[in-house]
């Protein structure tokens, strides 16, 4: 297992399935109310660790028969995959991501409320603790996992790491300004796609 195979696949899946995820709008919304830049190394530091505990979950599954692994990875794939195809098939329009930014501003109200003074290391904390939490069994977490399982390890953690860090910066930066213009349902479409292609993929191995 080559390691820029697996920076390329962890790179590609992350950086397309999390644009416009519920941890975009964390950042997006953290970014309008407190330094942009704490906001950054908060969420990115968040989603780096989940990234390393999900590879390190990949490798312990890689300990069981390989045949069983790669039943379980293309099981994950395809299911996610066809799932993501189906909830596309369902949305009556192009549409935004309403439901996905109304979810992440009630998780920030709530940690937000009664703070009546904020330090870089609140923020820091903030932004780590919302993004943690946003991320724990989202599909890209159980995505990463199966590429880890499948793939070199370093390549999954630094090419899913920069897939992350590419759209907290999207987010913090000028999230405000995409997310309107962000069509729900070609992102569905496009990640239900790449997901049967990785899936695919895993099968033919």
């Amino acid at each position: 297992m080559h390691p820029l195979t697996g920076f390329t696949a962890g790179l590609l899946l992350i950086t397309l399935s999390e644009l416009g995820d519920k941890t975009f709008f964390i950042g997006m919304i953290l970014a309008t109310r407190h330094p942009r830049r704490w906001v950054f190394v908060g969420v990115t530091a968040a989603l780096f660790v989940m990234t390393v505990l999900s590879v390190a979950i990949g490798q312990v599954a890689t300990v069981f028969p390989q045949h069983y692994v790669q039943a379980l990875t293309v099981a994950l794939f395809l299911g996610f995959g066809f799932k993501l195809l189906y909830d596309a098939s369902r949305m009556a329009g192009p549409g935004s991501l309403d439901d996905e930014q109304a979810e992440a501003l009630d998780a920030v109200k709530e940690r937000e409320a009664g703070v009546a003074q904020w330090t870089v290391g609140k923020v820091l904390v903030e932004a780590f603790t919302l993004t943690f939490v946003a991320e724990w069994g989202d599909r890209t977490q159980f995505a990463t996992i199966a590429l880890a399982a499948a793939n070199h390890p370093l390549g999954v953690v630094l090419g899913a790491t920069l897939g992350h860090a590419i759209c907290a910066a999207i987010a913090v930066v000028c999230g405000k300004l995409i997310a309107g213009r962000i069509s729900e349902r070609l992102l569905t479409l496009v990640g239900g796609l790449l997901f049967i292609v990785f899936g695919i993929v895993a099968a033919v191995r």
